[in-house]
């Protein structure tokens, strides 16, 4: 089981990991991902040892970028989701926010039904963690999150 940060209990950056380490289980998924638009891993859970995560996070990265432009192109907007399917591992990939990505990687194990429906519940939970990091950016109340944290976070 991966978990690419070791926060201090109760911080924000803690509850994020510990939201992805949750998908991971009720989605009964391989494991997770949550980047940023630049391809950077803010975290990561699950049986992911085998997998190049900084390669995974550039690719998907730039799947969203050029996913953007079909939207624009189309005049459809953003697209929120993206699922790709292969022979025994798929990929759900969900918009959280407009600033970071989250990746879950399932098997045949799961269901993208229930992968969607966790994601979607995670990607709630995680808008509600980053307003209130930005709330508390704003307020200037930074107790427990360091200055490093918060540009892992969102750059």
């Amino acid at each position: 089981m991966t978990d690419v940060h070791e926060h201090p209990a109760g911080t924000e950056l803690a509850q994020i990991d510990e939201v992805i380490g949750r998908l991971v289980k009720k989605a009964n998924a391989i494991g997770a991902f949550l980047i940023d638009r630049a391809g950077q891993v803010v975290s990561a859970n699950g049986d992911l040892d085998e997998l190049d995560s900084t390669s995974l996070a550039s690719l998907t990265a730039g799947n969203v970028a050029a996913t953007d432009g079909i939207g624009k192109l189309l005049l459809a907007g953003e697209f929120s989701a993206q699922f790709h399917e292969g022979k025994d591992t798929h990929v759900h990939i969900r918009l959280v926010g407009k600033r970071v990505i989250l990746v879950v990687i399932f098997g045949t194990s799961s269901s993208l039904g229930l992968v969607r429906l966790r994601a979607r519940e995670a990607g709630d939970e995680l808008d509600r963690l980053f307003a209130l990091l930005i709330e508390r950016q704003h307020s200037g109340s930074f107790e427990e999150i360091s200055d490093g944290d918060l540009e892992d976070l969102f750059n």
